[in-house]
């Protein structure tokens, strides 16, 4: 499993946007600014942001984007699953329902499926709190 450049800079956004306070409007251009990320990489990454519920854009010329939940209400797994989809290592745990024709007797899916709950477990347990400075 390897997260991408997508995957690490939508969770310094999203950082970045916490620590400037739950009501405040943050601009991308300030974001990009204080990460050294190109707005137009940021612009495509609050796209998905935006459309699954994370972030909230207002408009106007106050606007931005805001939190939709306090940080300790996010999961850090969410946020990566918005941008980088299922984190299953193999493609026969990708859904609810495993199509493989070897599923019954192969010897590995117990290991896979052990992997597959350890990342999401952990990922799922960090909050987005966990990661912003303590005041």
């Amino acid at each position: 499993m390897k997260i991408s450049t997508r995957g690490r800079y939508a969770l310094r956004m999203i950082i970045d946007i916490a620590e400037q306070g739950n009501e405040k409007c943050v601009a991308l251009k300030d974001v990009s600014e204080r990460q050294k990320i190109s707005t137009k990489y940021l612009e495509q990454i609050v796209t998905h942001l935006t459309k699954t519920g994370l972030l909230r854009s207002v408009r106007g010329a106050q606007g931005g984007y805001v939190l939709t939940k306090a940080p300790e209400d996010y999961s850090v797994g969410e946020i990566l699953r918005a941008i980088e989809g299922n984190f299953a290592p193999v493609a026969c745990l990708e859904s609810n329902f495993n199509s493989c024709d070897r599923q019954h007797s192969c010897r590995t899916l117990r290991f896979w499926k052990g992997l597959h709950e350890t990342i999401n477990d952990y990922i799922d347990s960090t909050k987005l709190s966990d990661l912003m400075p303590k005041k």
